[in-house]
């Protein structure tokens, strides 16, 4: 399934809305590496495959702005181990 994900660079997250819900992944931006910190998906949206497509979205991104990945997030961080093709973004 696909969401439109927006990137809200002025409340630093990747965003989407399922269902009514809010679906976010937070960041930090500094000097060209962004830290990846919370990755929260509302229980009613859960178990749809939204938290790693917010994920593959901010880490491609990052990529395509040239920005290295700090995974601060447990799930971030899980996600880029188990796609191997992500790993060099990690700072």
């Amino acid at each position: 399934m696909s969401y439109d994900i927006r990137h809200n660079s002025d409340d630093n997250r990747f965003e989407t809305t399922v269902d009514g819900h809010q679906c976010v992944l937070d960041y930090a931006l500094d000097d060209g590496v962004i830290s990846m910190n919370r990755v929260y998906v509302p229980p009613p949206a859960e178990g749809r495959g939204i938290a790693g497509a917010i994920t593959r979205h901010a880490l491609d991104y990052s990529r395509q702005q040239g920005w290295k990945v700090v995974p601060r997030c447990p799930y971030v961080a899980a996600w880029i181990k188990r796609h191997p093709d992500y790993q060099d973004l990690v700072a």
